[in-house]
């Protein structure tokens, strides 16, 4: 039985790119950066749990709720063939037990802070907005895009950045936790216009300071899906 299932809907992904020497301390034991055509990304991503089930029971109250996370992306070699992952500096839910359970059990670094969300839509546009507060301050990831949705190509920058089915905790110089996600692949929206006001470093830490006066390599919305989230094994030397 999978850890968890739940739905990831409405994916906000602003893509930014980093110098790889800022998240070197950050890369799991095992893993290596994975680069997209020479470049080193970053994201902030956006997007909503929904349905949410822990070994196939929903927990009250924790059922759906939207997320917040700031992740770059590698990959471990593994009987010849590689894995493609994602690590994640921080992820915000407004759940208290989630951050719990997610740092406990798979090692992750989750906060808890107030957060809404608002998605609305015509036959025009669809707009997908995700706020967070952080110490009295309220950061903002938001999009406005077409109102259909298309297949992602092979090989772009949008199957990069959404085609990463492992998860990885650095949880030492040598040790990790490695977890596997299962999802289809997902179609994307057309964005037409995107809107970023996040305090980085405030939020995420010193290193990522400089992501606030940044402007992202790109934005794309993508659809999601029913998602799993299966059980972690430990990486060690």
């Amino acid at each position: 039985m999978a850890f968890l299932k739940a739905e990831w809907r409405k994916l906000i992904l602003a893509n930014y790119e980093v110098d790889p020497s800022i998240l070197k301390p950050y890369v799991p034991f095992g893993t290596e950066l994975d680069y997209w055509n020479d470049t080193c990304y970053v994201s902030v991503v956006g997007f909503m749990f929904l349905n949410t089930k822990v070994l196939g029971a929903k927990i009250p109250f924790h059922i759906n709720f939207p997320e917040v996370n700031l992740r770059f992306y590698v990959k471990r070699k593994e009987d010849g063939k590689w894995k493609r992952g994602v690590v994640f500096i921080k992820e915000i839910v407004p759940k208290h037990l989630v951050s719990f359970i997610a740092n406990t059990i798979y090692k992750e670094n989750y906060q808890t802070l107030p957060m809404k969300h608002l998605w609305f839509e015509d036959e025009r546009s669809l707009n997908v907005i995700y706020e967070w507060r952080h110490k009295g301050q309220w950061n903002k990831l938001a999009a406005n895009c077409k109102p259909s949705s298309t297949e992602i190509t092979p090989d772009s920058e949008e199957e990069f950045i959404t085609e990463h089915y492992w998860g990885y905790a650095k949880t030492g110089e040598d040790r990790s936790t490695e977890y596997e996600v299962t999802h289809p692949k997902w179609k994307v929206y057309n964005v037409n216009q995107y809107s970023i006001n996040i305090d980085f470093g405030a939020v995420y830490g010193s290193d990522f300071d400089f992501l606030s006066q940044a402007d992202p390599v790109s934005v794309m919305l993508a659809e999601g899906s029913l998602i799993t989230v299966e059980g972690k094994s430990t990486l060690t030397a």
